[in-house]
């Protein structure tokens, strides 16, 4: 017998699967194309030549290995057999390593490989040595060294011209270093000051400038900042406190809603909070607010802002005064909305000015390569290779916020540094302002 079907059971439309979409990505036109026709057989069966009514053509991506190659440079000797005026001969071209082996393209090559694509220097030497390039370790230091001291004045310019801006984002990361006769490393730390204007129209360029310090003192965020004045875009650690104790009183700090969300995030992960739940459901609110300004001149956000986000911060705070008062104080909840309450007028900072934003994420995003790289390397050899690791990452991620190729970049600039380039031109060499074409 067959079973009775339920007619008034309900169940769910089946939706037909949808067929895999394949993205094999698109080829570049400046990619040098070889054509290759392959031709079938040009006669008929019956013995007539067939004719072209039309061709298929597709696109294969093909890599050639890298490939060294050595630079002959000869200098003909010239003399005159009508007099004894001498001997006539072209100088000697300048370069980084006078007298060395490498030219300001190699030397650009280790720093991308090292400093962009997390490469050490002993798996360089690898790579060199399958090409019988036999390099130690310690020659590829001492061209990174040589390089980095080469490229300061333009990290200086690169520095100075972000703390003539009035908004910059900041932040600190560990840096493992190598301490002299112990044996063991200590640890320093990366502080990195950012611009990032695109997201409200600004006219001056992305670019972050990394500062080795042996602490994470606010001192160093102090020292750093010398000549600055404006808004500061931080995290909630207490070090940029000092800031605000400068007898100028020239620096605001703007906090980060990004740091308050994953505080309230962390509760929600140990069991039921609602009171968490609920905070995160109104800084959501703000972030899909902020996704519709992004672009727009800071005075529209600002408008924008006082308009449909100041009701759920004044909500918000409404809601942080009556739970701190329901909650215990040292209770995971409690600890947060403290925090919250803590900052909260650093928080509330966007909404009177457009330039300001919901988070600290532009910062963090340029020092993710740092981390990467410290992964990798493990840790610097002394405190000198660390500022060096400063400089060297400060121009190539520049370099990435503003779409320019960091090889072609830092070889340009290398060689335009050996050529005798005026230090009173300095500022031409940064990426924004140097030919994208080097």
């Amino acid at each position: 017998m067959e079973a009775e079907i339920d007619t008034d059971e309900r169940t769910a439309p089946v939706r037909p699967p949808k067929p895999r979409q394949t993205n094999r990505g698109s080829l570049p036109k400046h990619l040098e194309r070889v054509e290759v026709t392959i031709e079938p057989e040009l006669f008929c069966a019956c013995g007539a030549e067939r004719h072209v009514i039309g061709e298929d053509v597709s696109e294969r991506l093909d890599i050639i290995p890298a490939q060294f190659r050595v630079i002959v440079t000869r200098r003909p000797k010239y003399a005159c057999r009508s007099c004894e005026s001498g001997i006539a001969q072209a100088p000697t071209p300048a370069h980084i390593i006078a007298g060395g082996m490498p030219t300001e393209a190699t030397l650009a090559h280790v720093l991308v490989s090292k400093y962009a694509d997390h490469l050490p220097l002993y798996r360089q030497a690898q790579i060199y040595s399958r090409q019988g390039i036999n390099l130690d370790r310690s020659t590829l230091a001492a061209w990174v060294g040589k390089s980095a001291f080469e490229l300061t004045p333009v990290y200086d310019a690169l520095m100075a011209n972000l703390k003539r801006s009035t908004k910059l984002f900041m932040d600190e990361t560990p840096a493992p270093v190598l301490a002299p006769g112990r044996k063991r490393t200590k640890t320093g730390y990366f502080w990195a000051l950012a611009r990032d204007d695109r997201p409200w129209g600004g006219d001056d360029p992305p670019g972050v400038a990394f500062t080795y310090a042996p602490g994470r003192s606010g001192q160093h965020a102090d020292n750093i900042l010398k000549g600055f004045s404006g808004i500061l875009q931080v995290d909630g650690y207490a070090g940029y406190n000092r800031l605000l104790k400068r007898p100028a009183r020239d620096v605001t700090l703007a906090y980060c809603w990004a740091h308050a969300r994953r505080k309230l995030h962390d509760v929600t992960q140990s069991g039921a909070a609602p009171i968490a739940q609920e905070g995160l459901a109104q800084i959501q609110a703000l972030y899909r607010i902020e996704k519709d300004l992004r672009g727009v001149s800071a005075d529209q956000r600002r408008a924008a802002r006082q308009e449909r986000s100041k009701p759920i911060i004044d909500a918000f705070e409404v809601c942080l005064a009556q739970n701190r008062v329901r909650v215990s104080t040292k209770s995971p909840t409690g600890e947060a909305l403290k925090d919250i309450a803590k900052y909260w007028d650093g928080l509330c900072r966007f909404l009177d000015d457009g330039r300001v934003e919901l988070d600290n994420n532009p910062v963090e995003r340029t020092i993710r390569p740092i981390a990467l790289n410290r992964k990798n390397a493990l840790f610097a050899g002394h405190d000198t290779g660390a500022q060096n690791w400063a400089v060297i990452a400060s121009l190539i991620e520049t370099c990435k916020l503003n779409g320019i190729d960091p090889h072609g970049y830092l070889s340009g600039v290398l060689s335009a540094i050996a050529g005798g380039h005026k230090q009173n031109d300095i500022n031409e060499l940064l990426s924004w302002n140097y030919p994208k074409t080097v």
